[in-house]
C-alpha cells in the first residue's frame, strides 16, 4: 500500500519560499510509469495542479505557476518536494502531493494521495 505524506511549515510571509516535503511509503519514486504531483486547492476554489517530478528526475510545471515553482526530489529518502518562491495570500492553499499513474493535469490519473497540509500566507 503505497502512502504520501506532506510536511512542512504551515505559516508563510509573503514574498518569501513556500517549501514542502512529500515523504512516500510502500513504493519507490523511482519505479517506471509513476509520475509525482503536486496540487492545491485554495478556499472555496477548485483543485489546482501545480506540476510533477517522474521517475527519471524530470518535472513539468502548470505554466501560470512555472516561473516560480521547483520540484525537486531524494530518492535515498523516498521525498519529492515542492518550492514556491514569492508567495502571496493567494498562495493560501491546502496542498497535497499524489501517485500519478499517467503525466496528465487530470484528477482521474491520481491514485494515491497525501492527507493534504494547510499552508497560509500571511504576514
Amino acid at each position: 500500500q503505497v502512502q504520501l505524506q506532506e510536511s512542512g511549515p504551515g505559516l508563510v510571509k509573503p514574498s518569501q519560499t513556500l517549501s514542502l516535503t512529500c515523504t512516500v511509503s510502500g513504493g519507490s519514486i523511482t519505479a517506471n510509469y509513476y509520475y509525482w504531483h503536486w496540487i492545491r486547492q485554495a478556499p472555496g476554489k477548485g483543485l489546482e495542479w501545480i506540476g510533477f517530478i517522474d521517475n527519471s528526475g524530470s518535472t513539468h510545471y502548470n505554466p501560470s505557476l512555472k516561473s516560480r515553482t521547483s520540484i525537486s526530489r531524494d530518492t535515498s529518502k523516498y521525498q519529492f518536494t515542492l518550492q514556491v518562491s514569492s508567495v502571496t495570500p493567494e498562495d493560501t492553499a491546502v496542498y497535497y502531493c499524489a501517485r500519478g499513474t499517467g503525466n496528465s493535469a487530470d484528477v482521474a490519473v491520481w491514485d494515491y494521495w497525501g492527507q493534504g497540509t494547510q499552508v497560509t500566507v500571511s504576514s
